[in-house]
């Protein structure tokens, strides 16, 4: 009852067994690829590590300037607010202040100011001619560094210019223009396109349509070339923006912390302090504008109220003067009084109401109570004018005259008071925003590049994109490398036979270039203890026993496409078949592009094609070679038609006579995925092998020529695994499409 759940377990673990070893491959393949390219890992690893110091060495530094700036909470207007202002949420006064501080107002004056739109810089030499200029160290005030190898063009060190104004067409603005200096400070102004549009001398404003050029200073060698830009105003502003840092310190604090980050370290804090001046300045003025617009209505009123004084003045005394000096009464002096004083009274309330008129709407309780009590006050003024009506006619002019002077001079006097007493809260206005550390730049650590870090990086990028590189290439070409691949298909591999660098050596094979010579020997013949003939002796012997119940002695060997190393194998294996006592015969099938007869030092005239076509017999084709038991029949001369010779009965002729008179006929065939042929041999063949090259043919390739085999009743008897190399790594099946060109050569 148990035996079952025993198996389904014991087939559990087997497959969890198979599931570890295949993962344990899989990543033992993959180091083993990085492996046998560690070489080319290293040597990338080491270029991107070069370059990566290279960059850290000849990159321009950066420099940051940092300051602080104070935002003061601003107090409460009614008495008691701040014990009720922690009962609610509010955000930071900070907040907002920082978006001031970066506001286009702010940032556009600092521009303007210091016409950060106009970029002057002297032209460099491309790569190196930064870190020279920079290394430059003047000795005295106007020094210059001597031209490298005459190169005069290029500013080596010391070279400056200071430009007040420059101005070009819309068009141009964010263009480079070139500036050549000439003798005696005299310069040439070049536009992107190349033409001369201004000449002029230092110091002095030059024009020309709407090019505008004005140098206050320089300091530089004739031929020295700058560069110059005019960038966009808004462009500029908006750039700063982003360029610029501020940030709150701390929740709540209040402190703002500035950065701007410049290759220049006191143009970096040049244009941070006027920011944050431009900034305090800004917050001043804003907090003293409500006295400033009051200042200004009162000083448009003052000579107003001065000139109707003067005029009242003057009427008063010429009156006395037709009336020989009357005196007004003392009812009248009480009553004028009183209207005195009501005017005044009436013109402060007046002033109170204008004042009040900038702030709220007409609606607002404060502004409708001012206007009761202007009301009130015209009452009063009224009844006291009826009780004038009632007194002598000189007596009432005279207390008009009088009245009219006071009411001056108290207006002009009131007026004058509230106009000093602004201008000293003007003057005494403090914002809620002070500098608390001005810009400072420390030069002695620029902030950027990070030397070490760049450095580091560059060389961690090399090794990533190295491996990367080998992974992928390892992923896209997925020839096979493991003989149980091939297995795993069904096909036996009778032998693997180890890549021979000594039959490099006798073909002249050049493994840079991957091209050779025409062979001109035999590798068995020659070095008869080479590994790749001891595995094609391990062959013979597995082909003893595989023709045993093969329909004849033919052995047809053919390949899935070009430059497997079938005539390598046919050539060496015929030989060493041979060597063992056997009487050989060795055919060149490959009428197209066959080329047996350079391994034996034959012509390739008189051979199969020869015979097939029926111009020579057997005999006159067949050639002895100088391994004694092998003969061989070379291509022939190149036909039209392969295919059709290879169908006629004189080859099934000849394959029943040579079967007869030798002990083994080897055919060597073309690439049965790019020609017929193979197919029509190996129908008349006892056994068939495929010659396939280690990393080069795919197993679904191998797959595809077996398939086209089999569809023509032809069983592939084993397969020949050739060019084995020694690598730490296997690859895996790769599923494709293939298919060859094979032209006959001309």
């Amino acid at each position: 009852m148990n035996a079952q759940p025993t198996a389904l377990a014991a087939n559990k673990n087997q497959n969890r067994s198979q599931e570890s070893q295949s993962q344990e491959i899989d990543l033992l393949a993959l180091l083993g690829a990085l492996l046998d390219r560690k070489w080319f890992i290293v040597i990338v690893t080491a270029v991107f590590a070069i370059i990566g110091v290279a960059v850290a060495v000849l990159s321009t530094p950066i420099y940051k300037a940092t300051a602080l700036v104070q935002v003061e909470e601003s107090s409460p207007s009614v008495p008691g607010l701040d014990d009720m202002a922690g009962m609610f949420e509010s955000s930071s006064e900070a907040v907002t202040e920082i978006e001031l501080l970066k506001s286009r107002s702010v940032i556009g004056e600092a521009v303007d100011t210091l016409k950060l739109n106009i970029i002057a810089e002297p032209k460099l030499f491309p790569i190196i001619g930064g870190k020279v200029y920079r290394s430059f160290v003047a000795e005295s005030e106007g020094d210059i560094a001597e031209p490298f190898l005459g190169l005069s063009s290029y500013a080596w060190g010391g070279e400056t210019i200071n430009v007040f104004r420059f101005n070009v067409p819309k068009a141009f603005e964010g263009e480079a223009f070139e500036l050549v200096i000439g003798e005696n400070k005299s310069y040439e102004l070049f536009n992107p396109e190349g033409d001369s549009v201004l000449k002029g001398v230092v110091g002095k404003e030059q024009a020309a349509g709407y090019y505008e050029l004005t140098i206050r200073d320089l300091n530089a060698r004739p031929g020295t070339e700058f560069t110059l830009v005019k960038n966009n105003r808004y462009r500029t502003i908006i750039e700063l923006q982003e360029e610029i840092g501020a940030s709150e310190k701390g929740k709540d604090s209040g402190i703002i912390a500035m950065g701007f980050e410049h290759k220049d370290a006191v143009h970096a804090a040049k244009v941070l302090d006027k920011v944050a001046d431009i900034y305090v300045r800004r917050n001043v003025e804003r907090n003293s504008a409500e006295a400033k617009k009051s200042l200004d209505f009162l000083e448009v009123q003052l000579p107003e109220v001065k000139r109707q004084l003067e005029q009242s003045e003057q009427r008063f005394n010429d009156y006395q003067k037709q009336r020989n000096s009357v005196n007004i009464s003392l009812e009248t002096q009480g009553v004028l009084e009183q209207i005195v004083e009501l005017e005044t009274t009436l013109q402060e309330l007046e002033l109170k109401r204008l004042e009040l008129s900038r702030k709220f709407k007409r609606e607002h309780p404060a502004y409708q109570g001012v206007l009761k009590q202007i009301e009130s006050v015209k009452s009063e003024k009224d009844e006291l004018t009826s009780k004038v009506g009632n007194l002598p006619e000189t007596q009432q002019e005279l207390l008009r005259l009088t009245r009219d002077v006071e009411v001056g001079n108290e207006i002009y006097m009131l007026l004058l008071s509230k106009t000093q007493e602004l201008d000293i809260v003007r003057a005494g206005t403090v914002g809620n925003v002070r500098v608390v550390d001005a810009a400072a730049v420390d030069t002695t650590e620029p902030v950027k590049p990070k030397k070490a870090l760049v450095a580091v990086v560059a060389t961690l990028l090399g090794g990533f994109l190295a491996v990367a590189i080998v992974l992928i290439q390892k992923a896209m070409h997925r020839g096979v490398e493991d003989p149980t691949e091939i297995e795993s298909i069904g096909l036996p591999v009778y032998a693997s036979v180890p890549y021979s660098d000594f039959q490099d050596k006798l073909t002249g094979f050049n493994r840079a270039r991957k091209v050779k010579d025409k062979p001109k020997s035999i590798l068995a013949v020659d070095n008869p203890a080479d590994l790749s003939i001891e595995a094609l002796r391990s062959l013979r012997t597995s082909l003893h026993f595989a023709m045993m119940e093969a329909k004849n002695n033919i052995i047809a060997i053919s390949g899935p496409s070009p430059g497997v190393g079938k005539s390598f194998i046919s050539v060496n294996l015929a030989t060493v078949l041979a060597q063992s006592g056997k009487k050989v015969l060795i055919i060149d099938a490959d009428m197209r592009k066959g080329y047996l007869q350079t391994q034996f030092g034959m012509k390739w005239d008189d051979g199969l094609s020869d015979l097939l076509s029926g111009r020579l017999n057997l005999e006159q084709v067949t050639k002895k070679s100088q391994v004694e038991g092998l003969d061989v029949i070379t291509r022939g001369q190149i036909p039209p038609n392969p295919s059709e010779l290879l169908m006629h009965s004189n080859f099934s002729k000849m394959v029943e006579e040579v079967s007869g008179k030798y002990d083994i006929v080897i055919v060597d065939t073309p690439p049965i995925l790019a020609v017929t042929d193979p197919a029509i041999v190996s129908a008349h063949a006892g056994s068939t092998l495929l010659v396939t090259r280690f990393g080069q043919n795919h197993l679904r390739e191998i797959e595809l020529t077996r398939n086209r085999f089999e569809q023509n009743g032809i069983d592939v008897k084993g397969v020949v695994f050739n060019g084995v190399v020694r690598k730490a790594s296997n690859a895996y099946g790769y599923y494709g499409y293939y298919n060859y060109e094979y032209k006959s050569d001309k």
